[in-house]
C-alpha cells in the first residue's frame, strides 16, 4: 500500500490450548519456566502466559531448565491452511520441462560472472608472480582448481544456498532470517502476531535447542551484539553494491581487451571507449527484466560454456595433457615453496576464478535452489575446469602469452567467433551482480536500512524479479568513472577481489549464526565450517589488501560511502520511531475528550497513516486541533514490513479497537513481506480493509457470544468443556475440545484486550442477551457501511526530526543534514497509491530529538 515503515509492538494475543497437534503450527514449543510467549500491548492490558507451569522452588533458582509448553492453535494457523499455495515457493509447481528452462535461464542471470572468470584469472595471477618454469603453471592451476571446488561448490552450492529465507538470498535475507528467530533488530518493528503469519512459522526444535536458546538470549539481551550484527550486514550489503560496480567493469574490459590479440593496432584508449559503449548498452536493457533477458542470453552463455570446454579440450590434446596432475594438491605446497611471497601475492588473482559465487546466493530470488545447483554441478563447473586446464596446457609451452592467456590459447580459425561470444558473455556477466544488487537493496529497504526507492516488478508471476531505475543509472555512472580512471585490468582485478572477499566473509559469519541459532547442528560441524572458510577467506583478503594503494582504494571508498548512507538511514529511522512512541497521546486524554473528541464528527472514514504501530500518534492531536471536524470513523493505519518474503492477503490486516464502541476508532497494521507487491489501487485497498474490519467486528461479537453462552452453561451446571468452537477470520468454525482460554483467564482475574486476527473480547457488559448483541452488531456494521458510502479520506501525518540545539555536533550533522537530505529525496509511501488529491489531507510535525 504505502512505503512508510511502521514499527513497534502492539496487540495482545489470546491463545487457546488444544489437546493434540498434527501440524507444524500446532506443535508444542520449548521455553524457560515462567517465560511469556506474548507481549504487553498496553500498560493496563497484560497477556496471560500459557503452557509453562513453574514450581515455586524454581523461581529462586539461578539455573534455568527447559520445559515443553502445551500445543496451541490460533486463527492465523487455521486460516493459513485454507490459503492455496501460501507456503509454496514460486517454483514448486513446475514440472521437469519448466525446471529445465529455469536451469537454462540461470546461465544468463546467475553464472555469467563466474563463467567469464577465465578471461582474466591467469593474467592477473601471473602479473603478480611471473612464470619461472612449467611447475609454476601447474602450481597456479592447482590453486585455481581447489579454489573453484572449495568456495563456489562446497561453500555456496552445497551449504550457503540452503540458508535462504523462503527462496530469498543475500546478506539481508540472512539477517531477516535471524531476526525471525531472535529479536535482534535495532528497529523494534515486530508485534507478537507477526510470528503467527503462516510463512513466519518456525520448525520444531532440535535436540540442541538449549544451546540455540542460550545464543538467542545472548543476542537479544546484548545491545553491542545487535549493533555488531547490523554493522556486519550493512558492510556485506555495501560490498555487494560495490561488487555490482566492479563486476561490469572487469568483465567488459577483459573481453574487449581481446581485440589487442586479433588487431595489433588497437590501443588501450580504444579499448576504454568501446568498453564505455558496451556498458551503456548493458545498463539500458536492464529494464526489460530478468525473465526476458534470461531467455535471450541463456543460449549465448550456453554457447560460451561449450566454447570454454571445446577450447580446453583442444589445448589439452595439442599442447600438454600432463597438466591433469594439478589435481594433486601437493603442487600448491610446492608452488608456495618455490615462490613464497610472490605466490602469496598471486592469491588475489587466484580468487578471481571464484568471483560470482556470491551472485549464486544473492540472485536466488530469481530461481530455485535446485536449478542453480544442477546447472553449476553438471555444466558450469566442468566447463570451467576444462577451460582452465586448456589455458594451463597452452602456457606450458608459451610462457610469454600470459597477458591475454585465454585469447592467445584460442585456435586461429576460431578466434573471431570466440571473441564475439566472449564479449556477449561479458555483457551478460555484468548483469549478474547488478540483479543481485537490486535484490539486496530491496530487502534492505524493506527492513528499514536503505532509503525507499522506486521498484519496478518486471514479472507478474515471479515477485522477486525487480528493476530499480535509480540504482541502475547510479551503477552505470560509477562504472564509467571506474573504467576511465583505472584502465589497468590488474588494478581493477585487485578492487574486484576486495569487494568479493568482503561479501564472502560477511556471508560466512551470518551463515555460522544461522547454523547455531536455526539449523542447530553439531557444534563440531559449525566450528569446522567457520574456521576453515573464514580462515581461507582471510588468507585471500590479506593478499589483496597489499594492493590497496594501486587503485583498489577507490572501491573501498565507494563501499564506505554506501555503508554510511545505510547506517544514517537506519539510525534516523530508529530515532524517529522512538520519539513518536515516547510522545504518543495517552488514553486518559482520549477518554476525557469523549466520543466526539472535543470537535465535530462528520460522516465518513478517515485513514490516518503513521509509522507508529502502538497507541495514538501525537500527530492525531494536530488533526483534531487543525481541522474543523473529524470523521465519524477513524482508523490508524500503519504499513509495516515483517521479515518474511510474502504475507498472504487474508493475513494482511491486524485490527484492534482502541476506544469504546462509541468512539469508532480502530488501529490497523497492514503487513507486507519484502517480496510483496504494494502497487495497489486505492479503491481495492479500501474495500479489502473494510471487509477485514467487518470480519473483525463479526468475530468480536461471535466470540463474546460464545463466552456468554459458556458463562450461562456454567451457571446451569452444564459441562461446556467439550463444546467450544473457534471462529476464524474467514468465517469458518472449528471445534475445540477444551474450554476457552477466556475461562482460564477469568479464573485468574485477568482481563485481556482483543487482537485482530485472533479471538477478541470487547469491552462491554457480560450479561447482554443474544438479541441485543445481534442488534448491536448489525448497528455497528450498518454504521461502517454508511461511513464508507460517505467517503474515505486519507490523512497523512508526516513526522520529521531535528536535533536539539544542545546536541553534539556530529548528531546535528547526521540528523539535520544527512538524514534530512535522504528523507527529502527518497520515495514517499503515498507514491504507491493512485490517490485523488481531493481525498488527501496532509499534516506535518517536527520532533526535537
Amino acid at each position: 500500500m504505502a512505503e512508510e515503515v511502521g514499527a513497534g509492538s502492539g496487540g495482545g494475543e489470546i491463545s487457546r490450548v488444544v489437546g493434540s497437534a498434527s501440524m507444524d503450527s500446532l506443535e508444542s514449543h520449548w521455553v524457560f519456566p515462567g517465560e511469556d510467549e506474548s507481549e504487553i500491548e498496553e500498560d493496563d492490558n497484560a497477556d496471560v502466559p500459557y503452557g509453562a507451569e513453574v514450581d515455586s522452588e524454581d523461581d529462586d533458582s539461578p539455573v534455568q531448565r527447559l520445559i515443553r509448553t502445551e500445543p496451541r492453535v490460533d486463527s492465523f494457523d487455521v486460516e493459513a491452511l485454507e490459503v492455496h499455495g501460501a507456503h509454496r515457493s514460486d517454483y514448486e509447481e513446475f514440472g521437469i520441462g519448466r525446471r529445465i528452462i529455469h536451469a537454462f535461464q540461470t546461465l544468463g542471470v546467475v553464472f555469467g560472472d563466474v563463467g567469464t572468470s577465465p578471461l582474466y584469472t591467469f593474467s592477473v595471477m601471473f602479473s603478480k608472480a611471473p612464470i619461472n618454469g612449467d611447475e609454476d603453471v601447474i602450481g597456479a592451476l592447482s590453486l585455481v582448481i581447489y579454489t573453484l571446488l572449495l568456495i563456489p561448490l562446497v561453500k555456496y552450492v552445497l551449504i550457503v544456498l540452503w540458508a535462504n529465507d523462503d527462496g530469498e538470498g543475500g546478506t539481508f535475507a540472512l539477517y531477516s532470517l535471524i531476526c525471525r528467530h531472535a529479536k535482534v533488530s535495532l528497529l523494534p518493528n515486530q508485534v507478537p502476531s507477526d510470528t503467527r503469519i503462516s510463512s513466519f512459522m518456525l520448525k520444531v526444535p532440535s535436540p540442541e535447542l538449549e544451546r540455540s536458546l542460550k545464543i538467542k538470549e545472548r543476542l537479544e539481551t546484548s545491545l553491542t551484539l545487535k549493533k555488531l550484527l547490523l554493522m556486519l550486514v550493512l558492510a556485506g550489503t555495501s560490498m555487494v553494491i560495490a561488487d555490482g560496480v566492479v563486476t561490469p567493469t572487469m568483465s567488459v574490459m577483459s573481453a574487449v581487451g581481446g581485440l589487442k590479440v586479433g588487431v595489433g593496432a588497437i590501443e588501450q584508449d580504444e579499448v576504454v571507449m568501446i568498453s564505455v559503449a558496451f556498458l551503456v548498452i548493458l545498463f539500458s536493457v536492464q529494464k526489460f527484466g530478468t525473465s526476458q533477458v534470461g531467455l535471450v542470453v541463456g543460449p549465448a552463455l550456453f554457447i560460451w560454456f561449450c566454447s570454454l570446454a571445446g577450447i580446453g579440450i583442444y589445448n589439452l590434446v595439442k599442447h600438454d595433457a600432463g597438466v591433469l596432475r594439478a589435481f594433486n594438491p601437493v603442487h600448491i605446497y610446492l608452488y608456495f615453496k618455490r615462490n613464497s611471497v610472490k605466490a602469496w601475492y598471486a592469491l588475489g588473482g587466484c580468487l578471481l576464478c571464484a568471483t560470482g559465487s556470491e551472485a549464486m546466493f544473492a540472485d536466488l530470488c530469481y530461481f530455485s535452489v535446485q536449478s542453480i545447483q544442477l546447472t553449476f554441478v553438471f555444466l558450469v563447473l566442468p566447463c570451467l575446469l576444462l577451460g582452465y586446464l586448456g589455458q594451463a596446457a597452452y602456457l606450458i609451452g608459451n610462457h610469454n602469452g600470459v597477458e591475454h592467456a585465454f585469447f592467445s590459447s584460442i585456435p586461429s580459425g576460431a578466434f573471431w567467433p570466440v571473441l564475439l561470444i566472449a564479449n556477449i558473455a561479458a555483457l551478460i556477466a555484468s548483469r549478474t551482480m547488478t540483479t543481485a544488487t537490486f535484490s539486496c537493496i530491496k530487502q534492505s529497504s524493506a527492513l528499514g536500512c536503505f532509503p525507499r526507492l522506486k521498484i519496478i516488478h518486471t514479472s507478474k508471476r515471479f515477485m522477486g524479479q525487480i528493476y530499480i531505475p535509480v540504482i541502475n543509472w547510479f551503477l552505470l555512472g560509477v562504472c564509467l568513472i571506474l573504467v576511465c580512471s583505472i584502465s589497468s585490468i590488474n588494478e581493477i582485478g585487485n578492487a574486484y577481489g576486495i569487494a568479493e572477499l568482503g561479501v564472502m566473509m560477511m556471508t560466512t559469519i551470518l551463515v555460522t549464526i544461522v547454523m547455531l541459532l536455526i539449523w542447530q547442528i553439531n557444534i563440531i560441524i559449525v566450528l569446522s565450517f567457520v574456521i576453515f572458510f573464514l580462515g581461507l577467506e582471510l588468507t585471500f583478503f590479506s593478499s589483496v589488501l597489499w594492493s590497496v594503494p594501486d587503485g583498489s582504494w577507490t572501491i573501498l571508498v565507494f563501499a564506505g560511502i554506501m555503508f554510511v548512507v545505510m547506517w544514517i538511514w537506519n539510525y534516523g529511522s530508529k530515532l524517529k520511531y522512538e520519539t513518536e512512541v515516547a510522545r504518543k497521546l495517552p488514553m486518559d486524554l482520549m477518554r476525557e475528550l469523549g466520543c466526539n473528541l472535543g470537535t465535530v464528527r462528520a460522516p465518513g472514514i478517515g485513514l490516518l497513516y503513521n509509522e507508529l504501530a502502538k497507541g495514538v500518534p501525537a500527530i492525531f492531536g494536530q488533526f483534531i486541533t487543525t481541522l474543523p471536524a473529524i470523521h465519524s470513523m477513524i482508523i490508524f493505519v500503519c504499513v509495516k514490513y515483517v521479515p518474511v518474503p510474502v504475507v498472504p492477503r487474508n493475513e494482511r490486516f491486524y485490527f484492534r479497537r482502541l476506544c469504546p464502541k462509541s468512539y469508532h476508532i480502530f488501529r490497523c497494521i497492514a503487513r507486507y513481506g519484502y517480496k510483496d507487491v504494494r502497487k495497489e489501487n486505492h479503491q481495492v485497498f479500501e474495500q479489502l480493509l473494510i471487509d477485514s474490519l467487518e470480519k473483525y467486528i463479526r468475530r468480536e461479537a461471535q466470540e463474546r457470544q460464545l463466552e456468554s453462552d459458556g458463562d450461562e452453561g456454567a451457571e446451569s451446571g452444564e459441562d461446556t468443556s467439550f463444546s467450544r468452537v473457534l471462529v476464524t477470520p474467514n468465517g469458518s468454525v472449528y471445534s475445540l475440545g477444551v474450554p476457552l482460554l477466556a475461562e482460564y483467564m477469568g479464573s485468574n482475574n485477568n482481563t485481556s484486550e482483543a487482537s485482530t486476527s485472533e479471538e477478541v473480547k470487547p469491552d462491554s457488559a457480560a450479561g447482554t442477551s443474544a438479541s441485543d448483541a445481534e442488534h448491536s452488531l448489525e448497528w455497528e456494521l450498518s454504521f461502517i457501511r454508511k461511513a464508507k458510502e460517505s467517503g474515505v479520506v486519507y490523512l497523512l501525518g508526516h513526522g520529521d526530526i531535528r536535533a536539539r540545539k544542545d546536541s553534539w555536533f556530529i548528531k546535528k550533522l547526521v540528523i539535520n543534514y544527512f538524514y534530512a537530505f535522504l528523507r527529502k529525496n527518497c520515495r514517499r509511501g503515498i507514491t504507491n497509491l493512485s490517490l485523488p488529491h481531493s481525498h488527501l489531507i496532509q499534516v506535518g510535525m517536527t520532533y526535537m530529538v
